[in-house]
């Protein structure tokens, strides 16, 4: 993932303090470092799906990905040659997401209803050849539109992180979008090979659902940004990337098991 726009520490103080911080380890330059990369935090909640409730709100997740960040400047390491930036993000990430697991605010029947729309989705393509459209799932379903969109937006909420697991073993997309630049030919091939076809199932997609999921993990805009942009609102944006997601994952089970664990 770029960082570019993240890009905060190495423009100003970032060297200075780092400098400093590797030879004294003192309170002071660990307090500087912080206020230096805290909009990193931001950055992070920002593009986190995470559905808020009355049990979770915006400043626990600033919170939770503070301590990411101490925990990250704590750790690392310079002279690895890896950017802060970079690292800092994947420990924000994974303090939120190791929080919010921890408070089980995902109920099992959301996980479930994503698998079963899913199972629809896989079912439909095969009997069509094509996507189907909303009206068809919910049906096949037996649900009313409505009541459709709604799993849509339970959907989007069982499916936590965009970089780690969840408690279930899933991967995510940003796992295959996000060159980790692998340097086992192995790992290079396979890695290739799921990218092709995940490169072929977004050229099935609607062209609305590829064009949110371009805005969306490649451009890297917010659900907000996303909905200013098309006229919508955030809570359709939501739903059009859990349901694009879910046809991504019918669509990949077709060319073979792995293709679709990578998004399970």
């Amino acid at each position: 993932m770029s960082t570019a726009s993240t890009n905060l520490g190495d423009r100003d103080l970032g060297p200075a303090l780092w400098g400093r911080f590797a030879v004294e380890r003192d309170e002071p330059t660990r307090e500087a470092l912080i206020q230096q990369y805290a909009p990193l935090v931001k950055y992070v909640v920002d593009r986190l799906r995470i559905a808020l409730s009355a049990a979770l709100d915006r400043d626990d997740l600033l919170g939770y990905g503070t301590i990411g960040l101490i925990e990250a400047i704590d750790r690392f390491d310079p002279s690895r040659g890896v950017k802060f930036e970079t690292y800092a993000i994947l420990r924000i990430r994974g303090a939120i997401i190791d929080a919010v697991r921890s408070l089980d605010l995902v109920p099992r029947s959301a996980r479930q209803r994503a698998r079963a729309i899913e199972q629809a989705y896989r079912e439909l393509y095969t009997a069509n050849g094509r996507p189907p459209r909303d009206e068809e799932v919910a049906a096949h379903l037996g649900l009313t539109t409505a009541d459709f969109h709604q799993a849509l937006q339970d959907a989007a909420c069982a499916i936590l992180p965009l970089h780690q697991p969840d408690q279930d073993g899933e991967t995510t997309l940003e796992d295959i979008l996000v060159d980790e630049r692998a340097t086992e030919p192995l790992d290079a091939a396979m890695r290739a090979d799921l990218v092709r076809r995940l490169a072929a199932a977004l050229e099935r997609l609607p062209a609305r659902d590829r064009l949110m999921v371009t805005l969306y993990y490649y451009e890297e805009l917010t659900m907000k940004e996303i909905s200013e942009v098309l006229g919508i609102t955030e809570s359709r944006v939501s739903q059009v990337l859990s349901r694009a997601r879910l046809q991504l994952r019918a669509l990949l089970h077709e060319t073979g098991v792995g293709a679709a664990d990578a998004l399970s």
